[in-house]
């Protein structure tokens, strides 16, 4: 029984405690949400170390032959290149934020969703070339593997993401979600 109401006291004290701090705060203000200058945001290096680990994630999660090995280069080239791409374009939209994204009419906002769909689209092929010979020569064990790990190293956020990556659209202003 005791338990039971140190249990019950436990959980009318923690919710008590939320209340009190949701009520602390102004209605309708950003008060608890860090500015979006304030945000933490990856530099470059810290993109490129953690691009790293998961190149080294990848690759040893395949446990490559001396044969497979000699494939291996150009798809690390190729996925270097890609996020290296991403990186750029992020940076442009961080230098040159679109001050009115409402501004955009129509017709604009289409070209600009079509350019990025045909800039990831050739982004996809670019890596389909170079995992191809790659991926041919592995056994099914490995394919299996590669197939689950590449998820990890982000080929939708690299390849897929051409001119709309996270965060460049408000959504529902043509944002991934909308493509779908």
């Amino acid at each position: 029984m005791w338990k039971a109401v140190l249990a019950a006291t436990t959980a009318v004290a923690i919710a008590g405690s939320s209340l009190v701090y949701a009520q602390e705060r102004p209605a309708g203000s950003d008060a608890g949400r860090p500015d979006a200058a304030q945000r933490w945001r990856p530099s470059a290096e810290d993109m490129n170390a953690m691009l790293d680990a998961r190149i080294i994630g990848l690759k040893t999660a395949l446990k490559l032959t001396p044969e497979q090995e000699k494939n291996w280069p150009a798809f690390e080239q190729t996925i270097r290149d890609l996020a290296k791409a991403r990186q750029a374009r992020m940076a442009a939209r961080r230098d040159h934020p679109r001050d009115d994204p409402g501004g955009i009419d129509l017709i604009e906002r289409l070209e600009q969703r079509a350019s990025a769909m045909t800039d990831a689209a050739a982004n996809v092929k670019r890596l389909a070339d170079a995992a191809k010979p790659l991926y041919l020569s592995l056994d099914e064990g490995q394919k299996h593997r590669f197939a689950f790990m590449i998820h990890a190293l982000g080929p939708r956020r690299m390849a897929f993401s051409a001119g709309h990556d996270r965060g460049e659209h408000e959504h529902g202003r043509g944002g991934p979600r909308d493509a779908r």
